[in-house]
């Protein structure tokens, strides 16, 4: 709540109501108060509507709740239709803006990458949604098709950024993944690109280790390491494959990387390093190429790639933890501020945890992102009943330690398992479409 407050105040609000020309609300659920609560569902188990309602009902968070009658005298309604109807009254730009705020606002206490990188380095990649089966999502998001027709549910396309130390994410893109309109991850992390931090390092795996991805970072002012697939690699070393290199080279586009971008200039051309290195994962000896434009040691170029696999745990605590694998918006700009303000309620727990580490002496990525949002699901009550300053403070010390002993079990090894599918069992019949 406090961070919530001091990134989004009341003035914030109330600026962006006077620049709009929109009249002064009213009623109980203020733009404040709504997007509190469309974060905090989905921090809580069942996150729904309903109890976002009996919540306020209850009074909490009182530090959000203006002076109103209905709450003085007890008697708010029960039922979700004015906080539906304030859902649908917040603006997606202010929801982006609210997500915007809270992550600069945490990002801010974050280190750089490597002691003496002097730059913060973010994980890219991409992943899909699920939306409900509306005219109006369908349209704009595609189901996929088969030999046996299309599918039944929606899907969205997103890329996602995350902070390689703090796991804080930025705003995601996202766009339709099928249908005329499809767009791929290279083309969402173009755009999303531009909006990372000055002089970030931009970390992906081989799926964007493509001359468009390094081009359009070069242009923007970052730089990245990207991991090659091995023709890739053949390509830029004029044939060769060599287990240990680290040469220097100028990466022009491909025919077919002109096929796809028309727009790139008749020079374009990126200036890099291909390091190409033998690693042992598992007692496995494996092969990678990369492609970077930073003049480090190859050896901590590996070292920062090595942290890639963080953002395949972020994002599972996006769509499981935080319950975006599948969204409940109907229309376009409903799962555009729940999309956002997931992501936003997915970094205020990730503060949380950098806070906590920070006081262990830690690392974030020590902790385990669950755990902590049971922690805080905890403790909340208490610290919006505290009477005095000195109480909230022993109640927020004691939930930073409980925090801090949330720590992940040391693997060395990640565990295998074979890919294979597990069928769901059932009980009754597919419904097929008529």
């Amino acid at each position: 709540m406090a961070i919530y407050r001091a990134a989004a105040p009341p003035e914030f609000f109330q600026d962006l109501r006077k620049v709009s020309g929109k009249r002064a609300e009213g009623g109980v659920y203020s733009a404040q108060l709504t997007a509190w609560q469309m974060m905090r569902q989905r921090l809580d188990g069942k996150g729904t509507l309903s109890t976002a309602v009996q919540e306020v009902a209850e009074g909490r968070p009182q530090a959000l709740l203006r002076s109103h009658k209905r709450l003085k005298k007890g008697t708010l309604s029960p039922n979700n239709g004015a906080y539906c109807r304030a859902r649908k009254r917040l603006g997606k730009e202010v929801a982006g803006e609210v997500a915007d705020r809270i992550f600069n606002y945490l990002i801010a206490d974050v280190a750089e990458a490597l002691p003496g990188l002097g730059r913060r380095a973010f994980l890219l990649d991409g992943s899909s949604l699920d939306l409900p089966a509306t005219p109006e999502l369908l349209r704009a998001y595609p189901p996929a098709e088969n030999q046996y027709g299309p599918a039944h549910w929606p899907v969205v396309r997103i890329v996602v950024a995350h902070d390689l130390i703090s796991g804080l994410a930025m705003q995601p893109i996202w766009g339709p993944m099928y249908g005329d309109q499809a767009v791929s991850e290279q083309q969402l992390a173009a755009t999303g690109i531009g909006q990372l931090p000055a002089g970030s390092v931009v970390v992906g795996d081989r799926n964007f280790g493509v001359f468009s991805t390094a081009y359009d970072a070069q242009q923007r002012g970052y730089a990245v390491i990207v991991r090659l697939t091995d023709a890739r690699a053949r390509f830029l070393l004029k044939g060769k494959l060599p287990q240990e290199t680290d040469q220097w080279v100028d990466w022009t586009p491909s025919r077919w990387d002109r096929q796809q971008h028309p727009d790139l200039p008749p020079d374009a051309c990126v200036r890099g390093r291909v390091i190409a290195r033998r690693v042992i994962n598992r007692g496995q000896i494996i092969q990678l190429y990369f492609f970077t434009v930073l003049e480090l040691p190859p050896e901590q170029i590996v070292t920062l790639y090595g942290y890639r696999w963080n953002i395949e745990t972020d994002l599972r605590s996006l769509k499981q933890t935080v319950h975006l694998h599948s969204l409940k918006g109907k229309s376009l700009d409903m799962v555009a501020k729940e999309l956002v303000l997931g992501v936003a309620a997915y970094n205020l727990v990730r503060g949380t945890i950098f806070a906590a580490a920070r006081v262990a002496g830690i690392e974030p990525r020590e902790l385990s992102f669950s755990r902590v949002q049971d922690v805080i699901n905890a403790c909340l009550p208490s610290l919006a009943a505290a009477t005095s300053p000195e109480a909230y403070q022993r109640v927020l010390d004691r939930m930073l330690r409980r925090a801090a002993q949330c720590k992940l079990p040391h693997r060395p090894h990640r565990p295998s398992y074979p890919r294979a599918v597990w069928p769901r069992r059932s009980n009754f019949p597919k419904r097929k479409k008529t």
